[in-house]
């Protein structure tokens, strides 16, 4: 499925869907309306044509030589990557171990190569320059050189055998950025370093050992519940996470970024990521062990990691490109997932924006004086920000809008959903991806955990364990010292209702689902 970016895909054009709403907020929508993309008229034998076709070979060219020098200087004095089946079978594998220095500068020359698409502005149609990522799709994957192109075919969850070249007596989690600031690593440390030499595998005199990414992704949103879908699959037999809920490497750390009100810090390394899935790992790397002497029966095992920031957080982009033209990001987070794991799957919670972005999402984070009037003021401060981007920018400049996002008081963008969810249809299909309503999940857990299961493959369950999965209470509910101030004031809740219902139309229409109205 093909989703183009905006809101009138499929639609009559000269009558978009977010038109239909209520008068409340009709500068917003009028806003957006005057600042949807505009087809350009080019002539084709133009002046302007000629100059433009004439830059796009010359762009076209130093491509071209772009991949021929990355490929020479990739590819040699490789050493061949053995991934092996299950131990004592081998198979050749067209993988390397690239050193940091040469993907740097794979990493600059595609940054560079974007850079000059952006400056030049040749962009012949929204979703170009966005999908520039996967017509260098030979490039995208040197940056993350470490990851095969296949994994084993015995595992469910994608897994790779690595070769290992350090010293076995070493710590292997020393330099692990997450093990140096995270007490969720911190706390299961001294058991993976125990448990790493038992678990390298031996094959023709070389040190392997067992590296996997997820089977799947709880992508979001923030505030939606994902910490309750966390806790219960957790619970499931055939299911692991990651040795902390939200690594938040895709978005934020690879870039360096802990807080982006706190600048950019040491980004973390690949290998630090593929660490969290170590635990797991071990686990995988047990059954193979055991199944090495009979018939290769799958290890269905799977791994999953839990960053409710991957579907929406982009903000680090800006500072890798320049967000002074009124252009939106040239790529995002899915891009590069697609590039390593194009069969991934997908799962995102989604609650009523108005709720998520009330006292959910404002109660969550640490201030002082925390009140219904304060939150309106919030709203409105925030409405007026993001009604002053549309007036200069399309609604998708705004939305990925670096700047604007940390200026606004309230996280509006967040509850944009329809938005979000059509760039990642954009890259992958509507079946890798399950979309659930907090709302439903709360009202029939069982229901909803069945779904999950079904999704995920997951072999059958006991009637007990399944009633210790859905019986157990909600997590990450609203604290105590909260639950005094009330609801929201009901003009907060009219503005925000109005803001979110031409969005909300889009999604429902999106998903055939009336539900997502949220009426």
């Amino acid at each position: 499925m093909d989703h183009k970016h905006g809101f009138v895909n499929g639609l009559d054009e000269k009558k978009p869907v977010f038109l239909h709403t209520s008068n409340r907020r009709r500068g917003v929508l009028t806003a957006i309306e005057n600042n949807r993309a505009q087809p350009q008229t080019w002539g084709l034998w133009t002046l302007g044509s000629v100059r433009k076709i004439k830059i796009l070979s010359f762009l076209f060219g130093l491509m071209v030589t772009v991949l021929i020098m990355a490929s020479y200087i990739l590819t040699r004095d490789q050493k061949g990557l053995f991934l092996t089946p299950s131990p004592g079978k081998a198979v050749q594998a067209s993988v390397s171990n690239y050193p940091s220095e040469t993907i740097l500068i794979s990493y600059l020359l595609l940054s560079m190569l974007l850079n000059i698409f952006v400056e030049t502005r040749i962009i012949f149609f929204s979703g170009f320059l966005r999908h520039f990522c996967h017509f260098l799709s030979i490039l995208c994957n040197l940056i993350f050189s470490a990851i095969p192109l296949k994994f084993l075919p015995h595992l469910k969850n994608p897994c790779w055998y690595e070769e290992f070249f350090g010293n076995v007596t070493a710590d292997p989690y020393g330099k692990n950025l997450y093990a140096l600031y995270s007490k969720r690593f911190q706390a299961i440390y001294d058991h993976l370093r125990r448990a790493f030499p038992a678990h390298l595998h031996q094959h023709t005199g070389r040190q392997y050992r067992l590296r996997c990414l997820p089977f799947f992704y709880i992508i979001g949103q923030p505030k939606c519940g994902t910490t309750d879908l966390y806790d219960r699959l957790r619970l499931h037999p055939e299911v692991h996470f990651t040795t902390m809920k939200e690594p938040h490497w895709w978005t934020r750390k690879r870039f360096g970024i802990i807080r982006l009100s706190n600048g950019f810090h040491n980004p973390y390394p690949l290998n630090d990521y593929l660490d969290l899935f170590d635990q797991a790992a071990n686990q995988i790397q047990d059954h193979l062990t055991s199944n090495s002497s009979k018939t290769h029966k799958k290890v269905d095992i799977i791994i999953g990691e839990a960053s409710a920031s991957t579907m929406w957080d982009n903000n680090a982009w800006v500072y890798f490109y320049d967000n002074g033209t009124k252009v939106e990001p040239p790529f995002l987070v899915q891009d590069f997932i697609h590039a390593v794991q194009p069969d991934a799957r997908f799962i995102v919670m989604l609650r009523d924006p108005v709720e998520r972005a009330g006292f959910t999402d404002y109660l969550y984070f640490g201030m002082a004086n925390k009140s219904v009037e304060d939150f309106h003021e919030r709203v409105s401060e925030s409405l007026h920000l993001f009604e002053g981007c549309l007036a200069e920018r399309s609604i998708r400049s705004c939305i990925y809008n670096t700047t604007l996002n940390n200026l606004m008081p309230v996280r509006l963008q967040v509850g944009l959903y329809v938005i979000y969810l059509l760039d990642w249809l954009s890259v992958f299909s509507r079946e890798q991806i399950l979309i659930l309503r907090l709302e439903d999940h709360a009202a029939n857990r069982k229901i909803t955990m069945r779904r999950v299961f079904e999704f995920l493959q997951l072999g059958p369950l006991t009637l007990q364990k399944e009633a210790d999965i859905t019986k157990s209470p909600a997590s990450n509910t609203r604290r105590p010292a909260n639950r005094n101030l009330g609801p929201m004031l009901l003009i907060t809740k009219e503005i925000l209702q109005s803001f979110y219902e031409p969005f909300n139309q889009r999604l429902a229409q999106v998903l055939r689902d009336p539900a997502f109205l949220w009426m």
